[in-house]
């Protein structure tokens, strides 16, 4: 039994259940990125008017967002580090220390899902020409089986290799431009994050502690 056919129709049942993935990760990523920006702007907002490291107990504990989570971790660490005879520099690089974990913990969180992206984005073209080959092939077959090349004989093979290839690039194309889009969005994100850590660091030092 010629299963030729069956393995065309599965290249591009895979390229359109890939394109679903892209672009439910892509909204997902969408949605997520959009709610913590705004939670970090309200965030930062109320910050700015921050006069004590006391002050930002509250903030952190009522408010969501990326930056509000690596407040309440520097704030947790500095909790301990006054219970703990440190001096003044060790104290410094541990509270760093704990801001730093916390930040590459929201870059990691950032992160997922964008490796799915890149993956189906170098993969799907290949995936597609893969479809197109094994079209051609069985039109070749076809040729050689009836000793005829008309178009009556190697078109229905070759349209469908073509759709393939087509909707190989139809997948490729939105997961890289999602991936560079969301990479940006990362980078964005992890630079307001050093921002802020380096802005702790100066609230606490001008809080005395």
């Amino acid at each position: 039994m010629d299963t030729t056919p069956d393995i065309v129709d599965a290249v591009l049942i895979l390229l359109v259940l890939l394109s679903v993935l892209i672009w439910g990760v892509a909204i997902a990523k969408f949605m997520a990125f959009r709610r913590n920006r705004k939670l970090d702007e309200k965030f930062l907002r109320v910050f700015q008017g921050a006069k004590h490291v006391d002050d930002l107990w509250n903030l952190a504990s009522e408010t969501k967002g990326r930056i509000a989570r690596i407040c309440h971790a520097g704030l947790e660490e500095l909790s301990e580090l006054q219970r703990m005879p440190v001096s003044a520099f060790d104290r410094k690089t541990m509270l760093m220390s704990a801001l730093d974990r916390q930040s590459n913990d929201e870059k990691n969180q950032m992160e997922s899902g964008l490796g799915i992206l890149a993956s189906i984005g170098s993969t799907a073209p290949f995936i597609g020409l893969f479809g197109t080959v094994w079209g051609i092939m069985q039109a070749l077959k076809d040729i050689s089986a009836t000793g005829s090349a008309g178009l009556d004989v190697v078109a229905g093979p070759i349209g469908e290799a073509l759709i393939a290839t087509a909707i190989g690039i139809a997948a490729a194309v939105p997961a890289v431009l999602a991936y560079n889009y969301f990479l940006r969005k990362v980078k964005k994100t992890v630079a307001a994050m050093n921002l802020f850590a380096d802005a702790f660091q100066n609230l606490v030092l001008k809080s005395r502690i």
